[in-house]
């Protein structure tokens, strides 16, 4: 069985019109999408904005109900289980956002927002015991310069804020944060989108050292094309709420079938050298 299963997943939006704001149409963000991750795997989910992506990723976090369908990890169904043990559950599996400015509290310090994360694992765990915990947080300096320090950050910054890194470090705070619970799936969402194209390939290749050292799974969400092709094993393109073409990185970039990924494929950029 895959580690991460989506079955028929749908997500509906009302439309609301009028004076009274009734219900008068729907919108079908997510329209019956059904997927499967190995351990270890790096899906890239690709499509332009306002296809769904970010709705699907939202829904496979439980931080939007699905209508219906289930999102089934490690063969548990997430969609029938209760808000408290989603929060718990929640733990394996983290997300990155477009915006590390904005995911980040601008008044924790990264030493603060890295301890809260950490400590989240020991304080959800029902064998941990008050002795433990004690020493977990005397421990938590250490680990939170561990953590710093694996993402590529030094570790003599962590008692500075957010607003005082540049786009970049915040978006390895971000991750680091995601990884402060010892998830087992990461989605990221545009996470380096608004990122200057010599720090991308730098997150980029932090994504893929991590889910080798990690053995993470990941789903990486972009509108780029290129870059998808450099960090996923296979690649999803979603159009209007549906997947319209699924297979191998490889195999969607040389032999595309549907022609909506034909036109995203025509749609990247290409350099032309005059003779």
């Amino acid at each position: 069985m895959p580690f991460l299963e989506l079955v028929d997943v749908h997500t509906y939006f009302p439309v609301r019109k009028g004076a009274f704001g009734g219900v008068t149409d729907t919108v079908r963000a997510v329209n019956g999408v059904s997927l499967g991750l190995e351990k270890g795997e790096i899906l890239g989910l690709v499509g332009e904005s306002g296809c769904g992506k970010s709705t699907l990723s939202r829904t496979i976090m439980q931080l939007q109900p699905a209508n219906s369908g289930q999102i089934i990890l490690e063969e548990q169904d997430l969609s029938s289980l209760n808000s408290r043990d989603i929060r718990s559950r929640r733990l394996d599996f983290q997300m990155v956002f477009q915006d590390p400015y904005a995911s980040l509290n601008p008044r924790m310090t990264v030493y603060s927002s890295l301890a809260e994360a950490l400590y989240q694992r020991p304080l959800h765990s029902p064998d941990t015991t008050s002795q433990e915990l004690r020493q977990f947080k005397s421990e938590l300096p250490a680990k939170v310069a561990a953590l710093m320090e694996r993402v590529g950050l030094d570790a003599r910054y962590m008692r500075k804020y957010p607003h005082e890194f540049s786009g970049g470090q915040r978006q390895r705070i971000a991750i680091a944060r995601a990884l402060a619970p010892e998830p087992k799936l990461i989605l990221a969402d545009e996470p380096v989108s608004a990122l200057d194209v010599s720090i991308q390939s730098q997150i980029l290749n932090l994504l893929l050292e991590l889910r080798k050292d990690l053995d993470l799974t990941m789903i990486f969400i972009s509108h780029d094309l290129s870059v998808v092709r450099y960090l996923a094993d296979n690649i999803a393109v979603m159009n209007a709420g549906k997947i319209v073409e699924y297979g191998s990185a490889e195999k969607v970039f040389n032999e595309p079938r549907d022609s909506y990924t034909r036109k995203l494929l025509e749609a990247i950029p290409r350099i032309q050298l005059s003779a």
